[in-house]
């Protein structure tokens, strides 16, 4: 009996060490495993190349949440979070070089390939890398700035002696200067040159300060006076009377109604956009978009039912005059102008304030929506009164705030004066040509300040374009 169990446990010895030995032939080579678990996890070669400088200790990563790579610029250099930075964290050396460090020994190596990368980045964009633009004022843009004014006195007044003398008769500018002072002996002078003069001055002042309170206003370069309707609703009155011979003001008649007629046009686009006590630029102006449709087709209606001279002093009209100047004219536009030149001025710190916007503007306490209404009131007197008294002349109040600009910068307080001094240039400009390129006849002035000004525009489009991108 014990032989026998003595026996069984031999046989069970047996058969473990048979399994043991089929376990260790079956197991793989250590080594062999080893290897591939390193291949398995090895980097790759480019990752290796470029991740040679020092790495930044990355926060402890909550359980489950992937860590990220770090950051490299083009170079190869690895960039620092600012949010580890600020923690405490480590930052590598190149990052400190790149930051100015002086004691760093890869300070200049790191400026070296920081500049590479930019000059690598603008090649490929086809240019040449440059360094972005400076905010500080332009040399010399004081000095202009004291100087615009009076420049543009000393050229307003040598036009109007121009002006007086060259035309259809010339006269010399000696004699000019005597009618001045003696006015009872250049009766020519002072009945046809001077009226006209004065007109040219007054109609080119208001149009141009007209134009940059309504730009300032709806902070929008493209903006003039007919945005409001009131060109539109004047040129609506001026047909009507002509064409239904209203004659209640006597020769006065045109003009009456045209200027009243765009003083009603533009409370009427203000009154309809004006919702729930206020008003928002981009209603008023597409309401002013959607006026000066209809108007112009009331125009239209007015030119169809014409005969053939109210036609031809419909097309006069529209296309601008300053042939039908007198001193009464003269007389009855100046008290409309004057206010208008006299009170815009005033909201000066208000545009520029509205320049930042119009919820920062209420913020610094401007009252917008007064500032708006009292804008748009007075650019409508401006703009009524030089459309009653010289038609519908385009561009002046457009192109002249733009021309400033480029000279003074967007100011008011210089930009609205100096809009009125060169707007009374280029008008009488206009009109000069206008009286002596088709000697004896005359062309209509908005024909030639559309000629001029188009153009100019154009390039202040493509100018802006160019080195700002656009006009935000």
């Amino acid at each position: 009996m014990t032989t026998q169990n003595a026996a069984t446990r031999a046989s069970h010895s047996a058969r473990a060490a048979v399994t043991a030995a089929e376990r260790v032939n079956d197991a793989p080579d250590a080594a062999t495993t080893e290897q591939g678990v390193q291949q398995q996890h090895a980097p790759d070669p480019v990752t290796a190349s470029l991740r040679t400088d020092t790495p930044r200790q990355a926060a402890p990563a909550e359980e489950g949440t992937p860590v990220p790579d770090p950051a490299y610029a083009e170079d190869g250099t690895p960039v620092p979070d600012p949010a580890s930075a600020e923690k405490g964290a480590a930052v590598p050396d190149s990052a400190l070089a790149e930051e100015g460090d002086e004691h760093s020994p890869d300070a200049a190596p790191k400026a070296e390939r920081a500049q590479d990368a930019r000059d690598a980045v603008a090649a490929r964009r086809g240019g040449v890398y440059e360094a972005p633009r400076s905010s500080a004022p332009r040399p010399g843009r004081a000095a202009l700035k004291l100087a615009l004014i009076p420049a543009l006195t000393v050229l307003l007044a040598t036009l109007c002696v121009a002006s007086a003398g060259i035309g259809a008769v010339h006269v010399p500018f000696d004699e000019v200067l005597a009618g001045l002072v003696q006015p009872g002996e250049h009766q020519v002078l002072w009945q046809i040159r001077f009226p006209r003069v004065a007109l040219a001055v007054l109609v080119g002042a208001a149009l141009a300060v007209a134009g940059a309170g309504m730009q300032g206003v709806f902070g929008n370069p493209l903006a003039e006076p007919g945005v409001i309707g009131v060109s539109s609703g004047a040129a609506v009155g001026a047909v009507g009377a002509i064409v239904l011979g209203v004659s209640a003001f006597g020769d006065w008649s045109v003009a009456v109604s045209a200027f009243a007629t765009g003083l009603i046009t533009t409370f009427i686009v203000y009154g309809m956009a004006r919702s729930q006590g206020r008003t928002e630029v981009v209603t008023l102006v597409l309401t002013g978009i959607a006026v000066n449709a209809i108007a112009w087709a009331i125009v239209g209606l007015f030119t169809f039912m014409a005969d053939d001279q109210q036609l031809r002093s419909i097309t006069f009209w529209n296309l601008g005059t300053l042939g039908g100047a007198t001193w009464p004219v003269v007389a009855a536009v100046t008290p409309f102008i004057a206010a208008g030149l006299i009170l815009t001025p005033l909201l000066s710190r208000s545009f520029d304030l509205l320049a930042l916007g119009e919820r920062g503007a209420r913020h610094l306490g401007v009252d917008t929506e007064r500032v708006r209404l009292a804008a748009i009131f007075l650019a409508s007197l401006l703009t009524g009164a030089s459309v009653a008294a010289a038609g519908a002349i385009s561009f002046v109040g457009l192109v002249v705030p733009h021309l400033i600009r480029l000279l003074a910068g967007p100011g008011h307080r210089i930009l609205l004066p100096a809009s009125a001094l060169a707007g009374g240039c280029v008008l009488l400009l206009a009109d000069l040509l206008a009286r002596t390129v088709v000697v004896p006849a005359e062309l209509p002035i908005g024909v030639l300040t559309a000629l001029l000004g188009g153009p100019f525009f154009l390039f202040l489009l493509r100018r802006t374009r160019k080195e700002q991108g656009g006009w935000a």
